[in-house]
């Protein structure tokens, strides 16, 4: 499904991440879906600088965000978890205000992507993107499928060039 890439990005761009995992019940051996980013990145290339799981609160989501991006190295942080429209599910809300762009086309995509997938349950994803503290911020669902989805389908084809696009490289 992934299309040609229009605007090529060098391959030896190197990006990089922090993963947050945004859980009340996972744990570093049990989360497959950080687990598949990181491994997913590490694969393309790209460095993993920062991973935790965080309990599905928003000051502890929002603090540790704060965190990160303090780190000038760092490009990229993605979240898994908390998405959807439960009572614990609060990782959107964490972090929608704390966006100064917002991407509406990854989420737009993403929900187009998994419609075609799971229907019409697509519409209780609150998947997310944008740029906090000038670092790309992407938020997916805490399911496995959802996650591989959006990295291998829109994520890896894109990262290098988002991020080459906040250091003024494109």
């Amino acid at each position: 499904m992934t299309s040609t890439n229009p605007c090529p990005d060098p391959p030896s761009h190197r990006v990089n991440c922090a993963v947050i995992t945004v859980s009340d019940t996972r744990t570093a051996e049990n989360d497959q879906s950080g687990n598949f980013i990181k491994q997913s990145l590490s694969n393309a290339g790209h460095v993993i600088s920062s991973y935790i799981i965080v309990k599905d609160e928003p000051e502890q989501i929002r603090g540790y965000m704060q965190k990160l991006v303090a780190e000038p190295s760092l490009d990229a942080i993605i979240l898994n978890g908390g998405t959807g429209i439960a009572p614990r599910d609060t990782t959107y809300d964490a972090i929608a205000a704390l966006l100064e762009k917002t991407l509406p086309g990854f989420g737009e995509m993403f929900r187009y992507l998994s419609w075609q997938e799971v229907g019409s349950r697509a519409i209780a994803s609150r998947a997310v993107a944008g740029i906090y503290a000038h670092k790309l911020v992407f938020s997916l669902p805490g399911s496995s499928n959802a996650v591989k989805l959006a990295i291998n389908e829109l994520i890896l084809p894109e990262i290098i060039h988002l991020v080459r696009q906040l250091q003024g490289l494109h």
